[in-house]
């Protein structure tokens, strides 16, 4: 199969996910009579699980789609990066950037986050990598 059916089909694929209606958040968690603020990593998870449909592209510890959340947070962390203005379109791409153009389609999604949405969005990314490169 040639780079450009591929391309497309990867890009049909992302546009058909990214158009799923998203689940509602929550703020607290209620455990019996007992409410439960989430932590920025749980709004986060959420939002990578949920809404953001993250996941449809990227795996913790391997590349898929798009680069591992280990892969993105180690190039991040080596080169300084800001997540977050990448994610705001205000930054170039650093990692693999060269497929810039797949991920380019979930902006649509993205450009409606909170700035406490995309904080939340990096600190859980960079919490689940950094458990797995701790011994």
């Amino acid at each position: 199969m040639s780079i450009k059916p591929l391309l497309l089909m990867l890009l049909s694929l992302s546009l058909f996910v990214a158009c799923q209606p998203a689940k509602k958040e929550r703020e607290t968690i209620t455990i019996g009579k007992k409410s439960t603020s989430r932590t920025a990593f749980d709004k986060g998870k959420e939002i990578f699980m949920g809404k953001g449909r993250c996941f449809t592209c990227h795996l913790t510890d391997k590349k898929s789609i798009g680069p591992s959340l280990d892969k993105i947070m180690q190039v991040y962390n080596e080169q300084n990066g800001n997540l977050i203005a990448f994610l705001k379109q205000d930054a170039e791409p650093i990692v693999e950037p060269e497929n810039y153009a797949v991920m380019k389609t979930n902006f649509a999604i993205i450009k409606h986050f909170s700035e406490e949405e995309l904080s939340n969005l990096e600190t859980y990314m960079k919490q689940v990598s950094a458990k797995k490169s701790t011994p």
